[in-house]
């Protein structure tokens, strides 16, 4: 990755925050401002790429630290930003929502901004809460050693107030806020129970980038935002955690509990003999079965017993 694009990444605490609006309109407005932007999609979405290629021009790809190696997704990274000024990767779900660990990473954003050192831009719906998003950015924050909050973006901005409230909370925790989106319902992407409809669904698609292109670049500092992307230093991959250790089988866990290291630790058991003790064994004999084992060859060996009084007598 030496030499590449610099790139950063939209990422959000939850679905449905407003990743996919503002990732279009920032690849729009760097477009039409003369940037020549590559985008990136987090995990296997195949949809969301049509929008992005929609928005560039160029065309977009899929980043999964599950279900791709280290040298693949290099590959696709290089690609994806080659002759670009600068890439933008849209996150999936909540930033650091992923699975078990798989082939380069657990799937999630994180892993993603971890790995080529992109820092995250945060999306945060802010309706119905206004200080407490400095919280929710702070913890963020703090989450990961290896992933950077570069800023925050809010969305759903009720009034100027509410906005100048958000940003307080924001300052508190220590980071800058690139811009807020006023409430624009009509710039919603269309979704359905599956995720959003494809983008060659929807008529006037062009038109309607447009509008979210204009949206964003009149509520965020395009240029501090690419600023952000262009300042983070890279930093090494970050090996995903190694899963854990499968069980040994039930054989070799029974010879390592009678092996050296036990035999070293616990005083030598008592020789197998036979016993009269009314329990059949003393404590820390061995188990039920052996000492059965033992107590029948005992009985084998020794003399017939003579007959009993009563016996005779009959």
């Amino acid at each position: 990755m030496k030499g590449a694009a610099p790139g950063l990444v939209v990422a959000a605490p939850r679905s449905g925050s407003g990743k996919t609006t503002l990732t279009l309109g920032l690849l729009a407005a760097f477009r039409r401002a003369g940037r020549t932007v590559a985008s990136v999609k987090a995990g296997p979405d195949y949809i969301d790429p049509a929008f992005h290629a929609a928005a560039t021009g160029r065309p977009a790809f899929n980043l999964d630290t599950w279900a791709m190696g280290g040298d693949l997704l290099d590959s696709i990274a290089a690609q994806a930003g080659r002759e670009a000024d600068l890439v933008v990767c849209e996150g999936l779900m909540g930033l650091f929502d992923g699975v078990t660990p798989g082939a380069a990473g657990d799937g999630s954003t994180a892993s993603l901004a971890a790995r080529f050192g992109w820092p995250v831009v945060l999306v945060l719906d802010v309706a119905g809460q206004s200080q407490s998003a400095g919280a929710i950015a702070k913890g963020f924050a703090a989450f990961r050693a290896d992933v950077a909050i570069a800023g925050v973006v809010l969305n759903n901005v009720g009034s100027p107030r509410h906005a100048d409230l958000c940003r307080r909370g924001v300052a508190e925790a220590g980071l800058p806020v690139f811009g807020a989106l006023p409430r624009r319902a009509d710039l919603a992407v269309p979704e359905r129970h599956l995720g959003l409809i494809q983008a060659e669904e929807i008529a006037g698609l062009d038109a309607r980038i447009a509008a979210i292109a204009d949206h964003v670049a009149a509520h965020v500092d395009l240029d501090a935002v690419a600023a952000a992307a262009a300042s983070r230093p890279r930093v090494s991959p970050v090996a995903p955690s190694a899963p854990a250790a499968a069980p040994s089988p039930p054989g070799e866990r029974a010879a390592g509990v009678r092996g050296k290291s036990r035999r070293s630790k616990e005083p030598p058991r008592p020789a197998l003999r036979a016993t009269s003790s009314p329990r059949g064994r003393r404590k820390g004999w061995p188990s039920c079965r052996r000492w059965r084992s033992a107590r029948r060859r005992s009985a084998s060996r020794s003399p017939a017993m003579p007959p009993s009084r009563s016996s005779t007598a009959t």
